[in-house]
């Protein structure tokens, strides 16, 4: 337990290290880039620069800290934790060179260093995070694990645990007090009475127990037993088995209280984030986009078939609420357009109507509801008001999708469930991943996902129709 815990310290201080030596090299780097601005502002105070910088580095810790040392960090949370501390770690770095006074050029150097230190510092905290894993891999600063419960949560762990060797766990073996596992398990190590003795007599780091929660007598001496051993002790529910899903713990004073979905959007600050990029650019688009796009795409549509360039349709929103969503109309008019999706070779859809649907064009009125605050630029898709009654009785999990704002385009329409939905498994798939968005939601994913829908424009897709 020892020699791993000074492993990781050891990995901490490596990283700490690196991370100065980027922003350092990188500060030096644009210095040398914009001089003579710089040089003459920000020599004759070089060292107090450099002092300041290193303690807001330290300091920035505080609000971020580092994870890359964890047995479980993804890449996506590397990049977004690198862009929310290189933000701390600068706001806080000007405002010590604000109060210093390091010239009239202050800003524009502030403006390229944190820039750069966005792209160059995530390349190197995620370069960092491929390094410990393949140290991990290779079997170095591995905890020695066992496991109580040879059940089905105990074995599929343990499969989890053994099919990916980078989370740097080494797994001894199992405990249960089924004697006949003995003669199927290649690990089994005996009955849960001989945990201690085994534990005394060999160094393990951490204790992972799957029994299911009728043993909480035997739960309750394990735990009291790994605290006097100072081994950290971690409990798999046994109701994982119909939950498989990632939960939230609050307390409701000394009661703990699960939750079985996490909504990051439940914060006010991430709604207010949300709302914010979505005001931001839609004006942008609504400015620079909307007028050209209206005139050239109206003039067409209105060549096309007879009727309003705009086509209305009441879809369901927020909390289940309907709003009229905009879309430029790619159909003649008709009467199933309430009641019929569109399909391939649709009759209805007009030779212009085909082109704005492969390029996502006939969205781009929606910019309009999302100012009126009814939609979000990324979310579920809105449906209509028939598909929403029909697939809420079919659906387990059908009206959740309605606890965040539709949006113009969502993490399902980027992974392939765009466009009509023939089956109940298709509908149940993009379910799903709007399920999961409400649950995994960050202002990363949002540009993520707005990135990807626009390389899909030029590229086309081949459910767009």
């Amino acid at each position: 337990m020892i020699r791993n815990s000074r492993q990781e310290s050891i990995i901490q201080w490596l990283i700490g290290i690196g991370d100065l030596a980027v922003l350092n090299i990188l500060f030096w780097c644009i210095v040398r880039v914009l001089d003579p601005l710089y040089t003459a502002a920000m020599m004759p105070k070089v060292r107090e620069t450099i002092l300041l910088l290193n303690f807001c580095y330290l300091f920035s810790l505080y609000f971020v800290p580092m994870k890359l040392h964890l047995s479980v960090v993804f890449i996506d949370k590397i990049v977004q934790r690198s862009f929310s501390f290189v933000t701390t770690f600068i706001f806080l770095f000007a405002t010590c060179l604000i109060f210093l006074n390091s010239g009239n050029d202050l800003a524009t150097f502030l403006i390229v260093y944190y820039l750069a230190s966005l792209l160059i510092f995530s390349l190197w905290r995620v370069l960092v995070r491929v390094i410990v894993k393949a140290y991990r891999r290779k079997g170095y600063n591995a905890k020695n694990i066992i496991i109580i419960g040879a059940g089905k949560n105990g074995m599929e762990l343990y499969n989890v645990i053994k099919n990916d060797l980078s989370y740097g766990f080494n797994v001894l073996g199992f405990f249960d007090d089924n004697t006949v596992l003995k003669d199927v398990l290649p690990n089994y190590l005996g009955t849960i009475s001989q945990i201690e003795e085994f534990v005394k007599q060999n160094d393990i780091d951490e204790i992972y127990c799957t029994l299911p929660g009728a043993n909480s007598e035997k739960i309750s001496y394990l735990l009291n037993f790994a605290e006097k051993e100072m081994i950290r002790f971690f409990i798999v529910p046994d109701f994982y088995r119909d939950i498989k899903k990632s939960m939230a713990l609050d307390m409701m004073e000394s009661v703990p209280v699960l939750t079985i979905r996490n909504e990051p959007l439940q914060s006010s600050w991430n709604r207010f984030i949300k709302r914010t990029f979505d005001l931001a650019f839609s004006a942008v688009v609504m400015v620079l986009v909307f007028p050209f796009l209206y005139l050239i795409a109206g003039m067409f549509i209105k060549l096309s078939s007879k009727g309003p360039v705009l086509f209305k349709q009441k879809r369901t929103g927020l909390y289940g609420m309907e709003f009229e969503c905009y879309k430029f109309r790619t159909m003649r008019i008709n009467e199933d357009a309430d009641m019929l999706q569109a399909v391939r070779d649709d009759p209805r859809t007009t030779t212009v109507g085909n082109f704005l649907r492969r390029t996502n064009l006939d969205e781009f009125p929606q910019f309009i509801n999302v100012l009126k605050g009814e939609m979000s630029i990324v979310g579920p898709r809105p449906h209509m008001l028939k598909h929403t009654e029909q697939y809420s009785r079919l659906i387990d999990k059908y009206m959740i999708r309605h606890l965040v704002k539709p949006g113009i385009t969502g993490w399902a329409q980027i992974t392939g469930y765009r466009g009509e939905t023939r089956t109940l498994e298709q509908m149940e798939g993009r379910v799903k991943r709007d399920v999961w968005y409400l649950e995994n939601w960050s202002f990363f994913l949002d540009l993520k996902i707005i990135v990807v829908t626009i390389i899909n424009m030029f590229r086309g897709e081949t459910n767009a129709y």
